[in-house]
């Protein structure tokens, strides 16, 4: 993923609310050139619940005031506020390594923030505007844009597909659960022989040449 590096771009029509982000937009929307405050939360959470109020007042605060940076300087610094719901977003939570909720992030082109401190509307006003560079950036190798984060998400979503294609071949084709795991470990084998010859194939040394 490539972050635009043109800030005011995205923010001259005012956002008002929180933006919903999921695993089918997050890639796109992080390349807008805004930096992004992103909670994750989960429906059933209580802490999520008590807070919803206030984080919507964190994004009126944020947005409102991107929108008045970018209207006195085109190229100004904006901040869009957004939050997932990891409980039903799994990949997109696993890239982040959410372990609770709520869990609040910055996202600053590469660089990805975990906020540390207390859940109040001034402390994620501040965070998100000047605090964050307080902070150390996750180290990009486990950030959401490095590789472990995108071999979470994958193992995530392969397992996903995988119970799915289960329940289809039962629920819809008729197999038998027996026949059903037997055609899914079929399909992990040969799966996990291409991955195999692939990496070997990769990591062949290339002769010299003189």
């Amino acid at each position: 993923v490539q972050p635009n590096n043109t800030p005011g771009e995205a923010t001259k029509q005012k956002v008002v609310g929180t933006i919903e982000l999921r695993a089918g937009n997050f890639d796109s929307s992080m390349r807008d050139g805004s930096a992004w405050l992103i909670e994750f939360y989960a429906p059933w959470c209580g802490h999520c619940k008590r807070f919803a109020a206030t984080y919507e007042k964190v994004a009126e605060t944020l947005h409102a005031q991107s929108h008045a940076d970018v209207m006195k300087d085109p190229n100004a610094r904006t901040i869009k506020v957004a939050k997932v719901d990891g409980s039903a977003d799994r990949a997109l939570a696993s890239r982040f390594n959410i372990r609770g909720y709520p869990t609040f992030f910055l996202v600053d082109g590469w660089n990805v923030y975990e906020f540390e401190g207390d859940r109040t509307l001034e402390d994620l006003v501040d965070f998100a505007t000047e605090d964050y560079v307080d902070y150390d950036p996750i180290p990009f190798v486990n950030s959401p844009f490095g590789p472990m984060g995108q071999l979470r998400a994958l193992f995530i979503w392969a397992g996903t597909a995988a119970a799915s294609s289960f329940e289809w071949m039962v629920n819809e084709r008729g197999f038998s659960e027996v026949v059903a795991a037997m055609v899914m470990m079929g399909a992990a084998i040969v799966v996990g022989l291409f991955l195999i010859i692939f990496i070997g194939l990769m990591s062949v040394s290339k002769p010299k040449m003189d």
